[in-house]
């Protein structure tokens, strides 16, 4: 049995189509709307029902959880709690202050402590991890590889449980992704009219737990991109999940992008 712990984001989705019909499984759906309320096996609760979900866990035997989508810092104040939650909830809010990676890490944490295993989200869809490589026909020019070194090196300067896994790097200014996502991020971005170049790095963040939270891509993202002016995308090699990935490939070679993947750290040193 294994317990899917499930956020906002395509990916839950993509995962959940997956398993369904191979894995005993169990859902802790926490989305705003409740979209896996229809599996007899999901389980409708927010994130400070810690003692509810505990007990789901443990009554179904289940001694693996897999994170997938983002589990956004909840309003504490009109947080529903139960008695587990209320002994933990001290723990959560002091770690909000540095971030949701950290809110991430306590779960974890706690999980640990309850004989709970956290495994890799990517356990099951080791197919959206991609390789080292350029994956369309186009490859960046000179100007786009300042536009990722400069995006690196703002990258690499933020806080280590920064929310912060995307930059978009063009005309000598660099914006960083903030809590609301990459795909604000892009809208902004959109705002500028007459431009057509830059790229949009996404890398995990410094001292990331690769079990949850990796920079998420897919059609949408290189969708959004183009109507931005964006030229291309960057990744960290391994340490990404990239959904339509024939979609996205065939987009990008169409409307002349690149989508490049590289194997150094998060470093601004290509």
């Amino acid at each position: 049995m294994i317990g899917l712990i499930f956020g906002e984001t395509d990916f839950p989705k993509y995962i959940y189509k997956k398993i369904k019909n191979r894995k005993r499984y169990l859902i802790i759906d926490l989305t705003k709307k409740k979209i896996f309320k229809k599996d007899k096996n999901s389980f409708p609760l927010s994130i400070g029902q810690f003692g509810r979900i505990i007990s789901i866990l443990k009554k179904s035997n289940c001694k693996k959880v897999l994170f997938a989508g983002k589990v956004q810092k909840p309003n504490f104040s009109k947080l529903r709690l139960d008695l587990k939650g209320v002994y933990y909830i001290s723990r959560i809010i002091k770690k909000a202050k540095l971030g949701d990676a950290a809110i991430l890490k306590e779960i974890i944490k706690i999980f640990k402590k309850e004989r709970i295993q956290t495994i890799s989200s990517t356990t099951f869809t080791p197919e959206l991890n991609l390789s080292k490589g350029n994956y369309s026909k186009y490859k960046p020019n000179q100007k786009d590889k300042i536009d990722i070194k400069k995006a690196l090196k703002e990258l690499n300067k933020s806080n280590q449980y920064s929310h912060t896994q995307g930059a978009v790097s063009r005309n000598n200014a660099v914006i960083l992704e903030k809590r609301d996502g990459t795909q604000k991020m892009l809208k902004k971005i959109k705002k500028f009219k007459n431009i057509s170049n830059g790229v949009l790095v996404k890398y995990p963040k410094k001292k990331q737990d690769y079990r949850i939270d990796l920079p998420t891509i897919g059609l949408k993202t290189l969708k959004q991109c183009n109507v931005s002016g964006i030229k291309g995308i960057v990744l960290k090699h391994k340490r990404n999940i990239f959904l339509d990935k024939i979609k996205s490939v065939n987009y990008a070679n169409k409307n002349k992008m690149f989508i490049l993947v590289k194997w150094k750290k998060r470093s601004y040193l290509l």
